[in-house]
């Protein structure tokens, strides 16, 4: 007869890892216990008894990660599928690579797009792993709208705070992604009244125009550099204004969105510690085919790059953990900050605290990264059996 794994069979015993993220820091002498496949409590190594059933585990383990931007993936576009179906096929493509949680993201698209995956939302609310909708657009600058289509570009409206609305009041919670002069004096702070977390991009809006957004309860980026004008020396425009303030700060590390050494300038001039976060923005591509259709375009996979039939950036074809093997391999962060970027920073901005931590979790939404901080998988590709 088989033995029974450890990752299910009804037992007790402690998993001992090389080092184990307990969402802030690296501990190289913790073990975690498990008890019918839920991590209960982290302890030091040394105090656990001769008589306790020890499970050796080579490499990291990590909480899954947290991705508050993705599009798509498994094939499925959220603005071409918003479905209860098409967020399940997102959720199980990002899940393979180690992202245990994410938001579904639709961008800039007609009204009924947005009714449509808001129901779809709600329909599954609550889904482990959905995290609630990321509503990116339609409420931004022309001029630096990206991908997204001009033709259904608009200025804040009561349609899209009745949907806000209407998630919050089904509990779901919302990150809403606009530009500062799309928006009129006192509709960011309707919008934080309802709960929803606001955060400025696709924006040409001035210093002085994010700094009032901000003030107004914006408590976020959007893909810091990309999207936005440039810092110059006497306009620091939002890259700069993002940079100085308090607010948490999303970006994609691909090496294509943002040179790496502007990625890691960013990061070290921030004035507070823990508010930059890691973002995917993947596409359909990821876990799926290596071509989509956005607005009636072809977008196709080209040496690492989504492109459009103009050439231009269309979204990401990366992993959350890619983008951290990236941020500690090519970028230098330490890996304690890495991973805070990808798990305990969007977990606390989007309300989600608990998915940083290892404890009190199913084995199943935890990982295993090798000497480089590569993912070689969960525990179940790691641990051997008991």
């Amino acid at each position: 007869m088989t033995e029974p794994s450890v990752l299910t069979g009804p037992s007790r015993y402690w998993l001992c890892p090389d080092q184990l993220f307990d969402g802030e820091t690296l501990l190289s002498d913790a073990a975690l216990l498990v008890e019918d496949g839920q991590s209960v409590r982290i302890a030091p190594r040394a105090k656990l008894s001769p008589r306790d059933r020890q499970e050796p585990v080579a490499g990291t383990l990590v909480p899954g990660f947290i991705d508050l931007q993705v599009n798509g993936g498994g094939g499925a576009l959220l603005n071409y599928q918003p479905t209860p179906a098409g967020i399940r096929t997102i959720l199980a493509a990002h899940r393979r690579f180690g992202t245990m949680a994410l938001l579904p993201t639709v961008i800039t698209d007609r009204p009924e797009v947005l009714d449509a995956a808001a129901d779809a939302v709600i329909a599954l609310w609550p889904t482990p792993g959905m995290l609630g909708l990321h509503i990116e657009g339609p409420h931004i600058a022309l001029a630096r709208k990206g991908t997204h289509s001009a033709d259904f570009i608009r200025p804040l409206d009561s349609r899209t705070m009745d949907v806000v609305g209407r998630l919050r009041a089904a509990g779901v919670p919302v990150l809403i992604t606009l530009a500062p002069e799309a928006v009129a004096p006192g509709q960011i702070a309707s919008l934080v009244r309802m709960g929803a977390v606001v955060s400025l991009g696709h924006t040409d809006a001035t210093n002085d125009q994010m700094k009032a957004a901000l003030a107004e309860g914006a408590r976020s980026v959007t893909h810091l550099h990309n999207a936005m004008p440039p810092m110059l020396n006497r306009a620091p425009g939002a890259v700069g204004a993002a940079i100085n303030s308090d607010a948490y700060l999303g970006f994609i590390c691909d090496g294509h969105h943002v040179h790496d050494d502007m990625l890691a300038l960013s990061i070290r001039a921030r004035p507070v510690a823990d508010h930059m976060f890691l973002v995917s923005d993947a596409m359909p591509t990821v876990g799926g085919p290596d071509r989509f259709e956005l607005y009636g375009q072809e977008i196709r996979l080209s040496e690492g790059r989504l492109i459009n039939a103009e050439g231009s950036l269309a979204g990401a074809h990366v992993t959350m953990a890619e983008g951290v093997h990236r941020l500690v391999n090519v970028i230098g962060i330490a890996p304690a900050e890495a991973l805070k970027m990808a798990i305990t920073v969007p977990a606390r901005l989007i309300g989600a605290d608990a998915l940083a931590s290892p404890v009190g979790r199913s084995l199943s939404d935890l990982l295993v990264l090798d000497r480089t901080y590569a993912m070689t998988g969960g525990l179940a590709d790691t641990v051997p059996h008991a």
